[in-house]
C-alpha cells in the first residue's frame, strides 16, 4: 500500500471540524463530507431548505473533487444524511440525480439523522477511484 495523502485544497469550504478535505491511498480518495457552506465565508448562514442546501454541498464535492483532479464521474460511493428524511428525501433525490449519468450511479446509503453541523438538513460523503490506477 502506498503512503497516504491528507489534502487541504484551497478554494474549497473551510472545514467545519478538525479534518482533511479528503485522504487519499492506492488510488482510492475518500472526500470528507461536506456541508452547505460557502467557500471563503465559513461564518455566512447557510441557505434555506433542502433544494439550496443540496446544491451547494453537491457543488462543494465538485470543487474538493476538481482539486484533486477528479470529478462526479470517479465517484463510486455516495453517503448521504438527511435531518428531514421524511420530509426531504424526494427533493434531495430529484436534485441528486441531475449531477449523475443515469448509467454511472454510484451506491449510495441515504440516512436519516438526527442532527448535523451549522444546523444543515443535509450532508455528503463520496469515495472516489483515480481512473489511472491499474486494477487486478
Amino acid at each position: 500500500m502506498s503512503a497516504a495523502l491528507f489534502h487541504m485544497l484551497a478554494g474549497a469550504p473551510e472545514p467545519v471540524g478538525p479534518f482533511s478535505h479528503a485522504t487519499e491511498a492506492d488510488g482510492w480518495v475518500l472526500i470528507t463530507g461536506q456541508m452547505p457552506t460557502y467557500p471563503g465565508n465559513p461564518e455566512a448562514s447557510i441557505p434555506e431548505g433542502i433544494e439550496a442546501q443540496t446544491h451547494l454541498v453537491i457543488d462543494n464535492l465538485a470543487r474538493v473533487l476538481s482539486g484533486l483532479g477528479l470529478g462526479l464521474r470517479d465517484v463510486l460511493r455516495v453517503g448521504a444524511y438527511l435531518t428531514h428524511f421524511g420530509e426531504d428525501y424526494a427533493v434531495f433525490n430529484r436534485i441528486y440525480r441531475q449531477y449523475f449519468e443515469s448509467e454511472r450511479l454510484p451506491a449510495r446509503t441515504c440516512i436519516g439523522v438526527t442532527a448535523l453541523a451549522r444546523g444543515a438538513r443535509v450532508e455528503i460523503d463520496l469515495i472516489a477511484r483515480r481512473p489511472s490506477v491499474t486494477r487486478r
